[in-house]
């Protein structure tokens, strides 16, 4: 028996778009893992280029994924679009191109929502958003923390800061641009 409780919902809701409607879909927990894991890539991209442009960008449906859709709803098809267009919008990132990485961001920020995939729609409306505030309100505070100890070279407190929130189910990424943080 499949347990939903492991799924987000915008992992299922994934899973289930995966699938021509009229075709059957194989329910497992290898599909649900691998719908898990694609809809992670598109948060990944959209976060990272948030980091870089900010979230003011807007942006038209590229033309292959509105065929698609208007394809008899071919969403497994315009699933294949966004995904393109992260992995263009990946290499813009990784080669600094701002223009094409705002070009991919607004599109993958367009299409998510027209696919009802858009990871701020499942950030807030529910008692686990209040505990998201209250996680995105304490680790940058930590982060800081952190920072602070890593200038006055007191590395022993950076480490233990570090390792509470990597027991706190936080992972952190030293970047360029400063530490970035998920849950884990």
């Amino acid at each position: 028996m499949l347990r939903l409780q492991r799924a987000r919902p915008q992992a299922v809701r994934y899973y289930l778009g995966s699938a021509h409607y009229r075709s059957d879909l194989d329910w497992g927990e290898d599909g649900l893992a691998e719908a898990e894991s694609a809809y992670a890539r598109i948060e990944g991209f959209l976060q990272r280029a948030a980091e870089m442009l900010g979230d003011d960008v807007t942006g038209a449906i590229p033309e292959p994924f509105a065929a698609a859709m208007n394809d008899d709803l071919a969403v497994s098809r315009a699933l294949g679009v966004v995904h393109d267009t992260v992995r263009a919008g990946n290499t813009a990132l990784a080669d600094g191109d701002k223009e094409t990485l705002a070009s991919a961001y607004a599109a993958v920020v367009a299409m998510t929502d027209v696919l009802g995939l858009a990871p701020r729609d499942y950030a807030t409306g529910s008692d686990e958003s209040r505990l998201h505030d209250v996680v995105d309100g304490l680790v940058p505070a930590m982060l800081e923390a952190r920072e602070a100890a890593r200038s006055r070279k007191d590395f022993a407190e950076a480490d233990r800061i570090r390792d509470a929130l990597a027991a706190a189910g936080v992972l952190l990424e030293d970047t360029p641009a400063g530490p970035r943080w998920k849950l884990a």
